[in-house]
């Protein structure tokens, strides 16, 4: 049987302020109501690992938003990245 994936756009990107070199990512479903977070540390300024605009997430790693305002935050922000991007878009 065929794993299932849902869908993330890129609704997110930030820089840690508690460690050096660590970007946090953050995709959402296109409701606002799951996110993905990922975490990638930066290990050069040579470092040139591509961002995609979206990724197949397992269901099972996925949080819920709790957050309203949040939640249509995420939701605005992957419809757009949905609107204008591919997946595999780099970002």
């Amino acid at each position: 049987m065929e794993d299932e994936t849902v869908r993330v756009w890129l609704v997110e990107r930030t820089y840690s302020d508690d460690e050096q070199n660590l970007i946090i990512l953050v995709y959402a479903t296109p409701d606002g109501e799951q996110y993905f977070r990922k975490e990638r540390a930066l290990t050069s300024f040579t470092d040139m690992r591509d961002t995609t605009a979206a990724l197949a997430v397992n269901p099972e790693n996925l949080g819920t938003v709790d957050d309203e305002a949040e939640r249509e935050q995420y939701a605005t922000e992957a419809i757009r990245m949905a609107e204008n991007h591919d997946p595999d878009d780099p970002i």
